[in-house]
């Protein structure tokens, strides 16, 4: 019913930068917010950063002043810009969206496939 394609992950040395691209395509109504999230090997799924239509934004501290998330409502589309990135940043990233479908009464989430982002010591 949603479909989320991301792409932009890929090898990059610490201290270069990323930017991670997520479209939304499928039968949606509106999209709540769309954001992303990361899981490193071993360790639970997390919060990146978030974004609603309006523009609000929530970053995790690990992220904020490095990271910054941007959406184009027009597309169905949310970017991460990553600089001066760290090994520790190191997962694959997954863009998540809360969506309303048409003749839906409730929102629900939607995941993407991930794409994997690694950084080089």
């Amino acid at each position: 019913q949603v479909q989320l394609v991301e792409s932009g992950g890929g090898l990059v040395q610490a201290g270069g930068s990323l930017r991670l691209s997520c479209a939304a395509s499928g039968s949606i109504f509106t999209i709540n917010a769309m954001g992303w999230y990361r899981q490193a090997p071993g360790k639970q799924r997390e919060l990146v950063a978030t974004i609603t239509p309006d523009g609000t934004t929530n970053y995790a501290d690990s992220v904020k002043g490095r990271f910054t998330i941007s959406g184009d409502n027009a597309k169905n589309t949310v970017y991460l810009q990553m600089n001066s990135l760290e090994p520790e940043d190191t997962a694959v990233y997954y863009c998540n969206a809360l969506v309303l479908l048409y003749l839906s009464r409730e929102p629900d989430d939607y995941w993407g496939q991930g794409t994997q982002v690694t950084v080089s010591s």
